[in-house]
């Protein structure tokens, strides 16, 4: 790859048409960050053209090393945002360590992005034992076949092992594997950014305090 494979960055016209074509909006004031990140996320299944839950999720090896990956969102609210995997993934290994983590939504459609960082609890049996039964079939099998992280000899092993545990199951109900559940991360702060001209974006910051949350503005 060479630099002129890159995109340049935008010129004076560029943002002199971007400013010209789209009426500035007014700037964000919710109180409730759960409720302006359920509003955004809306938008977002609406225009996004693929997976407007999947959001970038950050975690550090036993030697400090950052380690990051793309998930899904599953479930969010005051309790925190929720994923699922496979508990003996690298992911997995990383939070049962250092049970902290990051997450960033990027919603390129709409020119929007939501950054966050907390601490990080398992899911109840039960809460994982629900989203499981939601899966579809071929997935659920796919979760007691994989190893996920470790390494593969060949495309054939994993064939190999989702027939056996499809004929295992035959027409049955498949249950959860125990090596695969969820986690909760609890934001201590969660960042909303939203593009604005010349890149002066803006950013919104809630912080936690005690029962509630304080709002800061930060530079672009």
């Amino acid at each position: 790859m060479s630099k002129a494979d890159i995109p340049a960055s935008p010129s004076e016209d560029d943002y002199v048409r971007q400013v010209t074509n789209a009426e500035p909006p007014p700037l964000l004031s919710a109180q409730d960050p759960f409720a302006l990140f359920a509003e955004w996320m809306k938008e977002a299944v609406a225009k996004e053209p693929n997976d407007a839950n999947g959001m970038a999720l950050a975690t550090v090896d036993e030697a400090g090393m950052p380690d990051l990956r793309m998930v899904l969102l599953k479930d969010a609210g005051p309790d925190g945002f929720v994923f699922y995997s496979n508990l003996g993934s690298a992911k997995g290994r990383q939070l049962a360590a250092n049970p902290k983590a990051a997450l960033l939504f990027h919603w390129k459609s709409l020119r929007r992005q939501v950054r966050l960082r907390g601490t990080v609890t398992p899911v109840t049996p039960e809460e994982a034992d629900a989203y499981f039964a939601t899966r579809a079939r071929p997935a659920q099998i796919g979760a007691w076949a994989s190893d996920q992280s470790q390494v593969l000899p060949n495309r054939l092993a994993l064939e190999k092992r989702i027939a056996e545990i499809g004929l295992k199951f035959g027409l049955g109900k498949v249950t959860r594997p125990p090596h695969w559940s969820g986690w909760r991360v609890r934001p201590d702060a969660i960042e909303f950014w939203r593009d604005r001209p010349f890149r002066l974006h803006e950013r919104l910051v809630f912080v936690r305090s005690g029962e509630g949350w304080t709002t800061q503005r930060l530079y672009p």
